[in-house]
C-alpha cells in the first residue's frame, strides 16, 4: 500500500514538473525586474560609458586582456578596442534589455541580454555595487526559463491567434513565442498550467495550426523568426570563423541555435508527440531554472546573514553606524545623520538586519512568515537605495526577492495595472492572456 502511494505520488510529481509551467508570473516580473534595472543602469550611465567599458577605461584593453585570459570570462569587447565596435554592442545591450523588458522574441532576447551583460561587466570587472553580481548570475539564468508565457508581447502575440487560427483573418503576422522557436522565442506556446497531453493539444492551437497540418508556406507562420534566426546563425558562423570564441562558448551558442532550429521544426512538421516531449524537456529545463534562482536568491541571504554574526560590529549592533557616516555613502546628509545619531535605531537596524537575512531561507516552510520577510526585506533594500544612495543594487535585489511573491498578489497587481491602463485609454482592459484565469499552485513560488 505505501509503496503504490509512493508510486502515485511520484506520476503526479512527474507530471507537474514535466507538464506544468511553475511560476509564470514570478519568472516573468523577474525578467522584468532585472531587465528593467540593466536599462536603466545602462541609460544613467551613457555619459560615461567610454570612462566605465570603452576606449577610455583606466582598465585599458591590455590589462583587461590579460585578466580575461587567466580567468576565461567572456566577453565580445575584447574582439577589438575601436570605439565602433564598443558603441554597437553598447547599443545591442541597451536593445536587447528594452526587448526582453517588453517580452518580444524572449528567448533570443534573453542570450542576448545575457551576452550585454557579461561583455559589459567582464570589460571592468572594478565597475560595480554588488548588484552587478546578481545581475551578472541572473542573466544567465534567464537564458533557461520560459519567462515569456505572461506579461510579455509573446504571450499577446500567442492570445491573438489562438482567436484568429488558421483559414481567418488574423491581426498577428506571428503565433507566440515557442511556435518562434527558430528566433529563439520564449515559451508562450499554450496556457501556463495546462497539465499533461492537453498542453501539447492547447499549444498546436495557440499555434494557430491542427495537429496534422505543416505550417504555412515554407517559412510556417512566422517569418520573422526565422529571419532573425537566420540572421544570428550568419553573425555566429562568422564568429567562428574568426575564432573569437572559445569551445566552451561555441558548444553553448551553437547549441543554442541549433535548439531552437528543432523546436521550430517541431512545432510545424511535427506537433504530435514530438511536440508533446519537447513540451515537457521546456517545462523541465525551467522549472529547474526557477529552482536554481530561488536558491541562488536564498545563498545570498544565508551567506550574508551568517558572516553578518561573526563580525564584532554586528555582534556588538554598531555595523550600521559606519556606512552612515561615509560621504561616499551620504547622497542626503541629513537624513544619513539623523540616522545615525540614534544609537537605538543604529542597535535595531543592525540586529535587524541579521535577523531577516538569516531567518529568511528557513521562512519559506512558513507561507505566512515568508511573505512577512519578503516584505521587510524589500522595505530595507528600499531603504538602501534611497539612505546610502545605491539603487542599482536595491533594483537588483527586488527583483531577485521577486521570485517567492505570491502568484495571486501578482495577478492582482496585473489585473489593477489592466484596469488603469483601460482607464487611462478610456476603454475597456485589454483581455487577459489564456492562463491569467489558471488555478495558483501552493508552492515556494506561489
Amino acid at each position: 500500500m505505501l509503496g503504490r502511494r509512493l508510486e502515485r505520488a511520484a506520476a503526479r510529481g512527474q507530471a507537474k514538473i514535466t507538464g506544468t509551467v511553475l511560476g509564470p508570473y514570478q519568472s516573468a516580473i523577474v525578467r522584468i525586474g532585472f531587465s528593467f534595472t540593466w536599462l536603466l543602469f545602462l541609460l544613467r550611465e551613457w555619459p560615461h560609458r567610454q570612462v566605465m567599458y570603452g576606449p577610455d577605461s583606466p582598465w585599458a584593453p591590455e590589462m583587461a586582456r590579460q585578466l580575461i585570459d587567466g580567468t576565461g570570462a567572456f566577453t565580445v569587447l575584447m574582439w577589438s578596442d575601436g570605439r565602433v565596435w564598443f558603441e554597437a554592442v553598447y547599443a545591442m545591450a541597451i536593445l536587447s534589455s528594452a526587448l526582453l523588458l517588453l517580452g518580444w522574441r524572449t528567448r533570443t532576447m534573453s542570450v542576448l541580454f545575457m551576452v550585454g551583460v557579461l561583455s559589459l561587466q567582464n570589460r571592468n570587472v572594478f565597475v560595480g555595487d554588488g548588484g552587478d553580481n546578481i545581475i551578472h548570475l541572473m542573466a544567465i539564468y534567464l537564458v533557461f526559463t520560459r519567462c515569456g508565457h505572461v506579461w510579455s508581447l509573446d504571450a499577446r502575440r500567442a492570445a491573438r491567434e489562438a482567436r484568429y487560427p488558421d483559414g481567418q483573418p488574423s491581426p498577428a503576422r506571428s503565433a507566440g513565442s515557442d511556435t518562434a522557436a527558430a528566433s529563439g522565442v520564449a515559451g508562450a506556446s499554450a496556457v501556463a498550467r495546462v497539465p499533461g497531453p492537453r498542453a501539447a493539444v492547447e499549444a498546436t492551437r495557440v499555434a494557430g495550426r491542427p495537429d496534422a497540418s505543416p505550417g504555412t508556406g515554407l517559412l510556417g507562420s512566422d517569418g520573422t523568426g526565422v529571419v532573425l534566426w537566420t540572421l544570428l546563425g550568419t553573425v555566429l558562423a562568422v564568429v567562428t570563423a574568426l575564432g573569437e570564441l572559445s569551445n566552451g562558448w561555441l558548444l553553448i551558442f551553437w547549441g543554442l541555435w541549433a535548439i531552437h532550429a528543432v523546436w521550430w521544426a517541431v512545432c510545424h512538421y511535427a506537433p504530435g508527440e514530438p511536440r508533446t516531449v519537447m513540451d515537457a524537456l521546456g517545462n523541465l529545463v525551467h522549472n529547474a531554472a526557477l529552482v536554481v534562482i530561488m536558491g541562488q536568491v536564498c545563498l545570498i541571504y544565508a551567506t550574508a546573514g551568517w558572516y553578518k554574526i561573526q563580525g564584532t560590529r554586528w555582534q556588538d549592533g554598531t555595523a550600521v553606524h559606519y556606512p552612515l557616516h561615509l560621504d561616499y555613502f551620504s547622497p542626503w546628509p541629513g537624513l544619513t545623520d539623523a540616522l545615525g545619531s540614534s544609537g537605538t535605531l543604529v542597535m535595531l537596524l543592525s540586529y535587524g538586519t541579521v535577523f531577516v537575512q538569516v531567518a529568511f531561507p528557513f521562512a519559506l516552510l512558513n507561507r505566512r512568515a515568508k511573505n512577512v520577510l519578503l516584505a521587510v526585506m524589500m522595505m530595507e533594500h528600499i531603504g538602501i537605495a534611497v539612505v546610502l544612495g545605491l539603487p542599482f543594487l536595491s533594483l537588483a535585489m527586488i527583483a531577485a526577492d521577486a521570485v517567492f511573491l505570491p502568484t495571486n498578489f501578482l495577478r492582482w497587481v496585473g489585473s489593477t495595472l489592466r484596469r488603469a491602463r483601460g482607464r487611462l485609454l478610456r476603454r475597456a482592459p485589454a483581455p487577459p492572456g489564456p492562463d491569467v484565469r489558471a488555478p495558483a499552485d501552493r508552492t515556494l513560488v506561489g
